[in-house]
């Protein structure tokens, strides 16, 4: 095979951070079934080909829990809670991540002006490349949806969606993988 490109997302590089998708906060967002149903595919697929993945919580005392069939879908995974809105402020969530030979982060959540937002502004300030699947994240209102995804593009983040990031992973088809995801995209 030729050189690829390397912002193409490697399986051997690659995670995947679902940032504050909680209960009591989703209900105001725009589109929120979408990012619910994106988030579960994105999780199915990450767990088909056995990749790292990792969610937080911001404040749950105040915001509630993951939604609930997300937090079906990370089964054994837990939270990791925070206040700051950051992930980088997370314990040492961005350590573990480079421990584990994690170069790429694949990113979900709400909300996409604020911890989105600075999660990915850090991320790349600390030297991952940032793959922000734009039809698993959101707002409450669409100017703050719009301005961050534009925002977070403009300084780094490579802008993309929840079907061509599983199929990047894939690579080839004809797999058994391949066959399991192309089910979770119909």
């Amino acid at each position: 095979m030729n050189k690829r490109n390397p912002i193409i997302l490697n399986k051997k590089t690659t995670a995947l951070l679902i940032i504050d998708i909680q209960e009591k906060i989703l209900g105001v967002m725009q589109h929120p079934k979408r990012v619910v149903k994106n988030t579960i595919k994105l999780i199915e697929g990450f767990k088909i080909l056995d990749l790292p993945i990792f969610y937080t919580e911001q404040y749950p005392k105040g915001l509630g829990e993951t939604e609930k069939s997300i937090k079906e879908a990370l089964s054994d995974l837990e939270a990791v809670q925070k206040l700051s809105f950051s992930c980088s402020g997370a314990g040492d969530l961005f350590k573990q991540m480079k421990d584990k030979g994690i170069t790429q982060i694949v990113v979900a959540g709400i909300e996409s002006h604020v911890c989105v937002q600075q999660t990915v502004l850090d991320l790349l300030a600390d030297k991952f490349q940032v793959n922000l699947a734009v039809d698993a994240v959101s707002s409450r209102n669409k100017i703050d949806y719009k301005t961050a995804i534009r925002r977070m593009n403009k300084h780094g983040a490579e802008v993309t969606t929840t079907e061509a990031i599983l199929f990047e992973l894939l690579e080839v088809c004809g797999t058994n993988e391949f066959k399991k995801i192309s089910k979770i995209i119909k």
